[in-house]
């Protein structure tokens, strides 16, 4: 979309106003649009910049709060993971856990058993598949580089990976199908009132051009993550925190270098913190730690420390495979929005804060919702929503009749039209035969793993324009016509949207997409008109992005 077109539309009266495009508001924003409200939802940076691209990935229940008895929050997420399997089959995908259990465990493989049980039994026995105890001699089978040293046992259970950020792509996407206006790059200034100092809209800047107007809303939900305490105080001089945020790093390497077929649960030997080691295709990532964070969340980059602490723990588990420095492909750095609370928990640990969510409005009416997990976030949605809409009643300015959302079964676009079969593979096959032989097979396979059945639409590009087939990098799958789909369909408006969120080239690419950045580079230039001047300006962006995930390597 033009950005005069964007901003033409965002002039008209809204009913609600998010700021914030992670999956918290684009979730909100689909739930709205769903019900018949008039949505807009802004953002200073793409879709899924922050927390919501930089997350483990995974879509699970929680195992780990059972042992700080937040049954609620468990039983909340394992439901929320059985919806998002059926709304999004191509995104939330069924993973092995495997938990082992050695001599030096704190809890012994009949107390992790029992924990398995309460676990699927809050999940109403619908887990993608039940939990089982593995033998030493399955569980040299199932994970051979899992170091055997002490080891008593392992349970097998079942949560679900996801790509975080096109899931939070794919709602928005189907918020602007039903009406939402979705404005990215467009930076929050302050706010407009009426004369009782009750917020009616918000100044807004638009990073890319440099313009500034107003969007006018009868209510505004502020779902800016780590950053919704500088959205509370955009112009206050004392600053109100409602958030500890903490900082969470992955590390990715080659399978070649650490080849499991689970995820695998790991306790690191210093601190005893959870972390995972999660397989992902032909890259594995491991992570995260969890440490106080007060800086800017667009600065967040993992640290040598970071990094070393990551290695230590892999190496402890995979002993026979050790990882060094140079193993290193790529990393991602996220800030957590968690909720601050008095106790903080009883250690006041970093990882003893809450993962629950708040929804506060304060005297001038912005409603602010933090805190929260990936996994519950469609529920969430849906609950801010529920506040705003009482506000509305309030002010007596709500629409006539509101449907009902009915986002717990109603598939995202990548779902619709899903095979009976249930079988991916089914829509790789579609896009071979729509696409011609001018696309190879891994290149289909992504698409429909990425895309689910719009990766058809995909198909179709590459069979009307042959050279669309033409791979970003030739040891790899991707290939030009994500790029011409990004910018057609899927709001992307810089080289760092393409390769870091539409595609996950930054992280999984040897060079991270240093290689091919040019070549889109010149591509969106054609595509969007750029000058040369600004196609330098991307390519710079990108590089300096590639430089922040590896400054941890000069400490």
């Amino acid at each position: 979309m033009q950005r005069e077109q964007l901003h033409n539309q965002l002039k008209n009266q809204f009913d609600l106003l998010i700021i914030g495009g992670g999956i918290t508001g684009v979730g909100a924003a689909r739930d709205a649009a769903r019900r018949g409200l008039k949505v807009a939802l802004i953002d200073m940076q793409d879709l899924a910049f922050g927390t919501s691209s930089r997350s483990s990935k995974l879509v699970h229940g929680g195992l780990r709060y059972l042992e700080q008895f937040e049954f609620s929050l468990v039983f909340e997420a394992v439901s929320e993971r059985r919806i998002l399997m059926n709304i999004a089959p191509h995104l939330v995908t069924p993973l092995g856990f495997l938990f082992p259990v050695y001599k030096s465990s704190r809890h012994n493989v009949w107390t992790i058993n029992l924990g398995m049980w309460v676990y699927d039994g809050l999940s109403l026995f619908r887990s993608p598949k039940m939990h089982r105890n593995l033998s030493l001699k399955e569980i040299a089978i199932e994970e051979p580089a899992l170091s055997d040293k002490g080891l008593k046992g392992a349970p097998l259970y079942y949560d679900c990976a996801t790509d975080d950020a096109r899931l939070t792509l794919e709602n928005a996407l189907d918020a602007s199908e039903h009406g939402a206006v979705i404005g990215t790059y467009l930076k929050a200034k302050s706010f407009v009132r009426d004369q009782n100092q009750r917020i009616t809209g918000v100044t807004v800047e638009d990073v890319l051009s440099g313009d500034a107007f107003d969007v006018a809303s009868h209510t505004v939900i502020n779902a800016t993550g780590p950053w919704s305490d500088r959205t509370r105080n955009l112009e206050k001089s004392e600053t109100t925190k409602s958030l500890r945020p903490t900082k969470g790093i992955h590390i990715v390497v080659d399978t070649n270098k650490l080849k499991i077929n689970n995820a695998v649960v790991c306790f690191h030997p210093d601190d005893g913190r959870v972390l995972f080691a999660i397989p992902w295709g032909d890259r594995t990532y491991i992570g995260t730690t969890d440490t106080d964070y007060q800086e800017d969340p667009s600065d967040v980059a993992a640290s040598s420390n970071d990094v070393d602490y990551l290695i230590e723990a892999s190496n402890y588990y995979f002993s026979d495979n050790p990882l060094n420095r140079d193993d290193v492909i790529s990393t991602w750095a996220g800030v957590r929005p968690l909720v601050a609370e008095e106790s903080d928990g009883e250690d006041g640990s970093e990882s003893s804060v809450s993962r629950e969510h708040s929804i506060r409005i304060d005297g001038d009416g912005l409603i602010t919702i933090a805190g929260g997990k990936l996994t519950t976030y469609r529920r969430m949605g849906a609950e801010v929503v529920e506040h705003a809409i009482s506000k509305l009643k309030q002010f007596e300015q709500l629409p006539e009749k509101l449907a009902d959302a009915s986002t717990d079964v109603e598939p995202l676009p990548g779902a619709v039209g899903w095979p009976e079969s249930g079988n991916v593979d089914d829509i790789a096959r579609q896009i071979l035969a729509v696409a011609g032989q001018s696309l190879a097979q891994d290149s289909a396979t992504l698409l429909a793993n990425t895309y689910g059945t719009k990766g058809i639409d995909i198909a179709h590009l590459v069979a009307e324009k042959r050279e669309l087939a033409e791979r970003l990098n030739s040891e790899r799958p991707e290939i030009l016509a994500q790029v011409e789909y990004a910018l057609s369909k899927e709001i992307a408006y810089t080289v760092r949207d393409v390769l870091i969120r539409r595609t996950q080239i930054f992280f999984r690419d040897y060079d991270q997409g240093l290689g091919c950045c040019e070549r889109v580079a010149e591509y969106m230039a054609q595509q969007l008109g750029w000058t040369s001047e600004t196609k330098a300006h991307e390519i710079d962006m990108y590089k300096a992005e590639v430089e922040r995930s590896r400054q941890w390597q000069v400490g």
